[in-house]
């Protein structure tokens, strides 16, 4: 059952690319911080091809309080596939909604403590590297964004703590992987700050449809700027004269 929420992590969930360890560890309740992303993954899983994973998935789906549950469904930010998921299990949304208590926690919270040194992190189980990138501190986020697991680095991107100033940085980098650029590329709310499509635009590792996509959206100065970048393809380099060219649109 697909839950209608998309995330970088539910994604991958969604495309089987998540180890059985770590669906068995969302079935059971126990991996994504926010409530919405944790009772997605419950819907995704509860069908799960798995028979044990499916019924981890639906034993702690049984365990959910109804009237909290039935609050929490008639949020506005729900979607209607979740919804109809759980009206199937004759659970419908409440005509109040619960008030929203699931705000990503501020950075007083972070563990001022907690391990940044990147060999240390890098030799930490995957579930724990995962738990850190969803719950840990910015600092660690920087280091996680960049690790080889690709599950890793969409934690990090669906972590309830992450700003968009992080985002900005993640756009800059180069020594990340394709897919996290093209999942910071499909989220609509980053997309709408400049610095991520600018930062998008000139990092060599974007992928050219989709910075040739986002030329047409730069400022006058960084369209010269990009159309001199030798560290970006020459199709892009060429989009950035052909819009100077045209005149750049007002940022």
């Amino acid at each position: 059952m697909d839950p209608g929420l998309r995330s970088p992590l539910i994604d991958l969930f969604r495309r089987g690319e998540a180890a059985r360890d770590v669906r068995l560890l969302a079935a059971r309740g126990a991996l994504a911080p926010r409530e919405i992303d944790q009772l997605a993954l419950l819907v995704l899983l509860s069908d799960d091809a798995d028979g044990e994973i499916a019924a981890a998935a639906n034993e702690t789906l049984d365990r959910l309080p109804v009237e909290p549950l039935r609050a929490f469904l008639a949020r506005p930010e729900v979607p209607g596939e979740m919804r109809d998921y759980f009206a199937g299990r004759g659970i419908v949304a409440a005509a109040v909604p619960a008030s929203n208590g699931d705000d990503p926690p501020s950075s007083e919270d972070e563990d001022e403590n907690a391990e940044d040194d990147p060999k240390v992190l890098a030799s930490l189980p995957i579930i724990e590297r995962m738990k850190l990138a969803m719950k840990g501190t910015r600092s660690q986020r920087a280091q996680l964004i960049r690790d080889s697991n690709k599950l890793v680095a969409a934690a990090v991107l669906s972590s309830p703590k992450l700003t968009e100033t992080e985002v900005e940085a993640f756009a800059k980098m180069a020594n990340v992987a394709e897919e996290v650029l093209r999942a910071i590329a499909m989220n609509r709310s980053w997309m709408k700050n400049y610095g991520v499509v600018a930062g998008l635009t000139r990092n060599p590792k974007t992928p050219p449809g989709i910075s040739m996509h986002l030329v047409q959206r730069l400022n006058e100065k960084d369209l010269k700027m990009l159309s001199t970048d030798r560290n970006v393809p020459e199709a892009v380099r060429l989009a950035a004269r052909k819009f100077l060219r045209k005149g750049p649109k007002e940022v």
